[in-house]
């Protein structure tokens, strides 16, 4: 079985740690050579180095404390605190018998220069009192190590999560984009099938195979096209054209088309066959009832960074209590809340006049398509 790839990713990186253990042991060793000057401790020079061993195999040690918290990264966070506190004892432990083995033990006349108080400094219960001071006092300096390398883990984690949920988010939200864009052409596909179906019946072979040839095109344009991109207004218009000459086959007498869209904004995205559900329902309720030429108009206009695109007819419009809508105003309302959010949006009128209106509002987007 191959493991995710990353399952075992230490969440801090050894670069990470090494600057906070450097940085920590540069601190104590600026520290405990202030308070050496401070309190006039003699034999500075020779402090010094030994106080730069005790430096250099605290940093190691430090690093091997590092090596075993990583064995818990992926346990439970109150394991890892655990971890953390219960490891740092052998260390401090190990650190303290050093630095009372450099200072105490090693050569103590160099730092002393008393033998009187060298002697007493060596005794068995002043041993074991100073090495339990030392212990204590690295514990809580590797604690305070500890607790920045839980804190660092934990943002990493939480960093993590929220990548995570940023993903499936994402996916989930490019799978409706999916599905919603799927949705539209079954849907006109039914439509336009129904007008074929209607051609063949009323013996109108050549307008049918005209329409067969502009489906064939139309369904090649559209199905190219990955749902999760935006197109040009330019080509979004163009398949639309398309579609009304498919149905200006059926309606010849009846379909009128009129398009204006000013040139600055033909190069502005917009979703993929957003127009069509509307243009479908034009010619609908629309066109299709009518017994007198209908008009079809697509127009667009900008205002501070708002597009506003209408499809418009001017028929009589949908029947009583009914909006027009169906499945084709929902899916458009629902593609743009999954692509743009609260700043898209989708209104209807059905003017005093007659016929019906449908006013998309989009940001002004022109990189992406």
């Amino acid at each position: 079985m191959t493991a995710y790839p990353g399952a075992r990713r230490p969440r801090i990186g050894q670069e990470v740690a090494l600057y906070t253990i450097l940085g920590f042991w540069l601190f104590y060793i600026v520290i405990t050579t202030l308070r050496a000057v401070i309190m006039d401790f003699p034999a500075q020079g020779e402090m010094a180095p030994r106080r730069l061993v005790v430096t250099a195999v605290g940093i190691v040690l430090t690093y091997v404390l590092y090596l075993f918290l990583r064995l818990f990264d992926h346990r439970p966070f109150g394991q890892r605190v655990i971890a953390a506190f219960v490891g740092a004892v052998p260390v401090a432990i190990a650190i303290a018998l050093l630095n009372y083995y450099v200072f105490n033990i090693y050569d103590p006349i160099w730092l002393m220069q008393d033998p009187d108080a060298v002697h007493e400094m060596q005794k068995p219960g002043h041993l074991v009192q100073d090495i339990a001071d030392l212990a204590i006092s690295r514990y809580f300096f590797l604690a305070a190590w500890a607790t920045l390398y839980l804190a660092l883990s934990y943002a990493a984690e939480t960093r993590e999560a929220e990548r995570r949920a940023a993903a499936f988010a994402r996916a989930a939200q490019e799978a409706e984009i999916r599905a919603l864009r799927y949705q539209v052409n079954p849907h006109f596909l039914f439509n336009t099938l129904n007008s074929l179906s209607s051609l063949v019946m009323t013996g109108r072979p050549e307008e049918a195979e005209r329409m067969i040839m502009n489906l064939s095109t139309f369904f090649r344009t559209s199905l190219s096209g990955d749902p999760l991109e935006d197109v040009t207004l330019a080509d979004e218009v163009k398949l639309q054209q398309l579609y009304l000459d498919i149905e200006a086959v059926r309606f010849p007498d009846r379909l009128r088309t009129v398009i204006s869209i000013p040139d600055a904004l033909l190069d502005i995205c917009v979703p993929g066959l957003i127009l069509q559900p509307l243009v479908e329902n034009a010619i609908k309720y629309g066109v299709s009832p009518a017994r007198r030429p209908v008009t079809i108009t697509i127009a667009a206009s900008a205002d501070d960074g708002v597009v506003t695109i209408g499809i418009a007819d001017d028929g009589n419009g949908p029947p009583v209590g009914d909006t027009g809508g169906g499945i084709g105003l929902a899916n458009v309302r629902d593609r743009l809340a999954a692509r743009f959010g609260s700043a898209a949006g989708l209104a209807t009128q059905s003017p005093p006049s007659g016929g019906f209106c449908a006013v998309l509002t989009i940001p002004e987007v022109r990189d992406g398509c």
